[in-house]
């Protein structure tokens, strides 16, 4: 009987190995949080561990990266429209949630994912995840952005607001240190930047990972991780959230962030000292909503989904909070004076984003950049600067000699350990894509992973070393 008055049920008891672990499903709502204790505590009483508790009639889950600003304002809009219906998010990084709807059973999954990242629905499709639900599509939306497709061509998710992604910047910060707004990707590597730029890890964000992704197929796989380590040797921190980005550049914590334009945009409409730039590599792609497979209320889930996409749904994306790109055209709508216009975008972005490229070499990419940078920052860190010095000294005093070592300097810290060739071999990728679950293919992943990461380790060292010694000839 206590079901009947909550919102939000304990989920399904999920084993563990040998464990039974209850979950409580993440609420916005504090109030409701002793309705959640007392539920929780109500089935272990009965001894229900193990058994699956039923679904809430005409309650929708959804699983989504998005912040509260966006998912509160849909909810209240949706519920509103909707009497009948109670929306409830679970907010998760696009990572976690990829993995968690990978977890659980049919019956236990939440209704729906709804996340910017194409690559990352490529990922739950072919685990056969997701489901069709084309009824949703507002046949008023275009069915290209560029040359991009709005929707899954295979019908298993459907863009519902658009993005792109490059660099914002506090304008006192910069003013106060005497730097030019930067417009491109390769004005971040310049020295006069070093600690001034921010990034979420690509393992901890699913937009930060489509910007990692946009500028390797823009640039090509060892050209383009050249770049990204020039600049994260810049940076002055890897955050563990896309959001704690664009709150430091907000608050003038970092002076320029690498960011997902709707996180700028909310900054920027809200008041704040903001600017931001898509630089000419870009990409302009969906951000995507999909109904995920065995969905419990699947019916009331289209329901949401149609709404997210209508005019009054699209309309809500131009709230100075929330800063999104709408799938509509303008003329349908009311935008704001002077907001960008995705269709010319687009057609300025250089990069045609390649969803199935990026969804089969996504593990890869992401363990790369936590084992290269995340986790050895304060060793790129250390060198980059030594480079940046020597760079400066043999330009003032050449040495042929310090400009050897200079330049493999630059060779052991700017290069991927990770080859081009092998980002292509399927036995490589597919053992990227196996559950770590298993014992052997968690062992061997750990240890490649712990040998890449001792390995950038040996090259930063080393490449310090070589730097100072080269700024050393040149005085």
């Amino acid at each position: 009987p206590g079901l009947q008055g909550g919102r939000v049920a304990a989920q399904t008891m999920i084993g563990r190995r040998a464990a039974r672990v209850i979950q409580c499903r993440h609420i916005h709502h504090d109030k409701e949080a002793d309705m959640q204790r007392s539920i929780v505590a109500a089935a272990l009483a009965a001894g229900f561990c193990g058994l699956a508790l039923p679904a809430i009639a005409g309650q929708v889950t959804v699983i989504t990266s998005f912040p509260k600003e966006l998912t509160t304002a849909y909810q209240k809009a949706f519920e509103a429209a909707h009497p009948g219906i109670k929306i409830e998010i679970l907010n998760k990084n696009t990572t976690a949630a990829v993995a968690y709807i990978r977890e659980l059973p049919e019956g236990q999954r939440p209704d729906v994912m709804w996340a910017s990242a194409p690559d990352a629905f490529e990922v739950l499709a072919s685990y056969q995840l997701l489901q069709s639900a084309p009824e949703v599509v507002n046949k008023s939306a275009p069915e290209k952005i560029g040359n991009y497709p709005l929707n899954d061509p295979k019908g298993m998710y459907y863009g519902q607001a658009l993005a792109g992604y490059g660099i914002s910047w506090n304008t006192r910060y910069i003013k106060a240190h005497k730097l030019a707004a930067p417009r491109e990707w390769s004005d971040l590597t310049r020295p006069e930047y070093f600690g001034h730029v921010a990034i979420s890890s690509p393992s901890r964000s699913g937009t930060t990972q489509l910007t990692v992704e946009t500028i390797l197929q823009g640039e090509g796989w060892d050209k383009g991780w050249s770049q990204l380590l020039q600049i994260m040797g810049n940076a002055a921190a890897v955050t563990d959230r896309s959001f704690a980005v664009p709150d430091g550049v907000n608050n003038g914590q970092y002076g320029i962030g690498i960011v997902i334009d709707f996180l700028a945009l909310a900054g920027k409409y809200s008041g704040y000292p903001v600017d931001f730039t898509y630089p000419s590599m870009t990409a302009v792609v969906p951000a995507n909503i999909a109904l995920v497979a065995g969905a419990k209320n699947a019916a009331e889930a289209k329901q949401f989904m149609a709404y997210t996409m209508s005019a009054a749904g699209q309309q809500i994306l131009f709230d100075p909070k929330i800063g999104r790109l709408p799938i509509l055209p303008y003329s349908m709508l009311k935008a704001p004076a002077g907001y960008p216009v995705p269709q010319d975008i687009a057609k300025r972005a250089k990069v045609q984003f390649n969803t199935e490229l990026s969804g089969q070499r996504y593990p890869v990419v992401i363990s790369l950049f936590d084992q290269m940078v995340t986790f050895r920052l304060k060793e790129l860190q250390a060198a980059t600067k030594s480079i940046h010095e020597a760079t400066a000294a043999l330009k003032a005093r050449p040495n042929a000699r310090g400009s050897e070592l200079l330049a493999q300097a630059r060779s052991l810290a700017y290069t991927p350990l990770v080859g081009a060739d092998n980002v292509k071999n399927p036995e490589f990728l597919e053992l990227f894509r196996k559950s770590r679950r298993d014992v052997a293919v968690a062992k061997e992943l750990t240890g490649m992973e712990q040998l890449w990461s001792e390995k950038a380790r040996a090259n930063y060292v080393r490449a310090k070393q070589l730097a100072d010694e080269a700024r050393g000839l040149a005085r």
